[in-house]
């Protein structure tokens, strides 16, 4: 049963390839089409890309207070180094601000420092009138003690004993009272002094920012680099936050490459690309990706693994090979433009003698430049148009033989 089935199809397959009136036929000379053979050898899932060279390490130069263009000691391209000053601006506002600032912070600078003096004042006026009273306390201690000697030998009144003891009284309650007014006195300057002093660390902070906001005028070099996008000219006026250039790293680059949105989901960061240049291969691996997609392709920053091209230069277009999956063993056929025209879902089969050609539905898998993973539908060995199918879309068979 087996070999009647088998014999069938074997039938039906050489009737399909020899009775020229099945199906819609299309005759064209052989020469005008482009013929390849299915092969089984090793894919390598890449896609080509095509990127731009731009530094790995940008310092953009933003101002950071607006004013106008006085003088620009260095040229755009040039080689800067970190603190070299570039671009000095004039701003006559900010320097009447500034003056403003400084003698509104020394006022009160001035103010705190006369605070403190009467504070300091006043703590050595309670000292004086506690060694004034502590004075009258033994000054009348000693008259109370000869008074009452004299008294009891009828020398002294009882009424000037009583004055002295009276007066010494005094002073012995004052003295209390002095002590507790000094130590509440105390208590409240030291609360004072600790405030004035954080205000006056604050307004001397106030006092070297707004100083330093004059500083600024004076646009000077981040980092070491290359002074690149130097957009000043004298008397141009240049408003706060503008950007007036960026600082390349000379020696460390990256590719920014633009990718179809259809391999969006097969790639990630850490994916290995080679480019070739000068005739040397260089490695490269995906650093960072930009998933926003914008006109049908979304960005990939692509770096160096090893050594970087002697010759790069920023702004350098280059072809590069982006590694999607691993290389393995497959049936595959080449890239060709039949793929544009199909879709990938049916291909022309010539026959062995080359004078006919088949339609034939097939599945097709991954694809880059140069080859296409064929999953069913072809074996090794058997051959396939690959050139464009324009003319015979419709066609179910080609006659090979001659024009129509």
């Amino acid at each position: 049963m087996q070999l009647i089935v088998a014999g069938v199809i074997i039938l039906a397959a050489l009737y399909y390839f020899m009775a020229p009136e099945q199906g819609r036929v299309f005759r064209l000379d052989g020469g005008r089409v482009i013929v390849a053979e299915v092969e089984k050898g090793a894919f390598e899932d890449f896609i080509p890309v095509r990127g731009r060279v731009q530094p790995a390490r940008t310092v953009f130069l933003d101002t950071i207070e607006g004013g106008r263009v006085e003088k620009i000691y260095i040229e755009d391209g040039a080689a800067v180094v970190a603190g070299q000053p570039l671009v000095e601006l004039s701003n006559t506002a900010l320097q009447l601000d500034v003056i403003s600032r400084e003698a509104q912070v020394t006022e009160q600078l001035n103010d705190l420092r006369t605070i403190e003096l009467s504070l300091e004042q006043n703590r050595l006026s309670h000292k004086r009138n506690l060694i004034d009273i502590d004075y009258q306390i033994i000054r009348l201690t000693r008259l109370v003690e000869r008074r009452t000697a004299l008294s009891k030998r009828g020398n002294v009144s009882i009424a000037e004993l009583e004055n002295a003891q009276d007066e010494l009284a005094y002073y012995e309650k004052r003295r209390q009272i002095t002590i507790e007014s000094q130590r509440s006195d105390e208590k409240m300057q030291k609360q004072q002094m600790k405030q004035l002093s954080a205000s006056t660390i604050q307004l001397e902070r106030n006092l070297i920012f707004a100083r330093k906001n004059l500083e600024n005028l004076l646009v000077k070099a981040p980092v070491d680099g290359r002074l690149t996008a130097l957009d000043a000219e004298i008397g141009q006026s240049v408003g706060r936050g503008e950007r007036l250039g960026q600082i390349d790293d000379p020696d460390s680059f990256k590719i920014n490459a633009q990718i179809d949105e259809f391999y969006l989901a097969r790639v990630d960061v850490g994916q290995q690309a080679l480019v070739t240049i000068s005739g040397d291969e260089y490695a490269m691996r995906i650093k960072k990706t930009y998933p926003q997609v914008r006109n049908g392709q979304f960005e990939v920053d692509m770096t160096f693994t090893g050594a970087t091209p002697p010759d790069i230069r920023r702004g350098q277009t280059i072809q590069t090979k982006l590694f999607l999956g691993d290389t393995n063993k497959a049936v595959v056929i080449p890239n060709g433009s039949f793929y544009a025209d199909t879709g990938g879902a049916w291909i022309f089969v010539v026959s062995a003698d080359g004078n006919k050609a088949v339609r034939r539905p097939i599945q097709l898998g991954r694809r880059n430049s140069k080859m296409i993973e064929v999953i069913d539908g072809l074996e090794p060995g058997e051959k396939v148009i690959i050139s464009p199918y324009t003319n015979y879309l419709d066609m179910d068979r080609l006659d090979l033989t001659g024009a129509n």
